[in-house]
């Protein structure tokens, strides 16, 4: 039976970190330390496949992060706000060996320790974030690659004999899954040459190719899962705001009505974010151009898939368009309120030229 002669695990802890980074700040910060990280899925890659701001990748020593044991440890810092820290480790070994890990990964605690590291090299480039955060939203997502067996096979051929420790490994579970479940984990997956795999999932992925194209592959499945981060803060943050500001329109001042400003100052929140959600959604969205790479593309589009990245999308559009909804009804509702006011005011001035010309004050 093969065995893999060359792979590695790699565990993504990716955290919200702030509202923005300056990454020009960042490579001064860094110096030489600091790289562009350039997406290359495949060694020939059009130009114009890339970040629109690459992010800055720095070794985990160059910020004086003290390593977690047993692995090595990469930044990733994007502009939108998020740091990446990519922890990895050789193995080579049976499947069994493989499973093994698996299972003793899930029961480490590497997310506090994950974060106390990213906590620490937030610190040393602090001057460069806008609106640092407090406390961290976050993510973690695992990549079990093999880059090379001891008998070289094809991706149909270890489907065909290790797809049953393939579907345990990204579910998590010791014991066999049903053969129902095991081709559902294993219908979602991706080859572009005959040698070469990738099988996603909502929390892991499998992946079988050269060492640099799994490089490729660990690239974009840690650019999704910036993406799901960033849009689950966009999602609690207009949760927050729509609940602050139904409670603002409900309680209203009891002159507000009678100056004509019962709703004004909601519908400038209202707008003011609206303006500031759907300008930080878009630079996500636009981070990253795939178009020419139809690997690139397809592979992105099965790991959002997978995420569910869709659906965070669609919930975050969908409060967007609650939040525009209720800025036309601030807006509406306040022009007729000054229509109101106008009105009376009329009525004022007309009751007074009738009250000074029968007083004789007015001919």
């Amino acid at each position: 039976m093969p065995v893999v002669a060359s792979g590695h695990v790699t565990a993504f802890f990716l955290f919200d970190v702030a509202e923005g980074v300056d990454l020009a700040a960042v490579r001064d910060r860094l110096g030489s330390a600091g790289q562009s990280a350039r997406l290359a899925p495949r060694p020939a890659i059009p130009p114009y496949v890339k970040y629109q701001e690459p992010p800055v990748q720095v070794e985990a020593d160059a910020l004086g992060t003290t390593a977690i044991e047993g692995w090595q440890g990469r930044f990733k810092i994007f502009d939108y706000g998020v740091v990446s820290l990519s922890l990895s480790r050789p193995f080579q070994g049976s499947w069994t060996d493989l499973l093994a890990l698996a299972q003793q990964l899930t029961a480490e605690p590497l997310d506090a320790r994950a974060e106390a590291c990213c906590r620490h090299a937030v610190e040393q480039l602090r001057s460069a974030l806008h609106e640092p955060r407090a406390s961290y939203l976050s993510e973690d997502y695992f990549v079990y690659a093999v880059t090379a067996l001891d008998q070289p096979t094809t991706a149909d051929t270890m489907l065909a004999a290790h797809g049953d420790e393939i579907a345990r490994l990204l579910r998590g579970e010791t014991e066999l899954l049903s053969a129902q479940e095991r081709d559902e984990v294993l219908r979602h997956r991706l080859s572009y040459l005959a040698s070469d795999l990738v099988v996603p999932s909502w929390n892991a992925a499998f992946v079988y190719d050269t060492e640099p194209g799994v490089a490729g592959a660990l690239e974009i499945l840690e650019f999704a899962n910036s993406q799901l981060l960033q849009f689950r803060y966009y999602d609690q943050r207009l949760d927050r705001e729509l609940t602050r500001i139904y409670a603002r329109l409900q309680t209203t001042r009891w002159y507000e009505p009678w100056i004509g400003r019962r709703y004004t100052a909601a519908a400038r929140e209202l707008h003011a974010l609206f303006i500031d959600v759907n300008e930080l959604t878009d630079r996500t969205e636009n981070a990253l151009k795939l178009v020419g790479d139809v690997y690139a593309a397809r592979l992105l589009g099965l790991a959002a898939a997978r995420l569910g990245l869709g659906a965070w999308k669609d919930a975050v559009r969908d409060k967007l368009k609650t939040l525009d909804d209720i800025y036309r009804f601030a807006v509406d509702q306040t022009a007729m309120d000054r229509g109101e006011i106008l009105e009376a005011a009329i009525v004022f001035i007309l009751v007074l030229e009738l009250v000074l010309f029968f007083m004789g004050i007015m001919t």
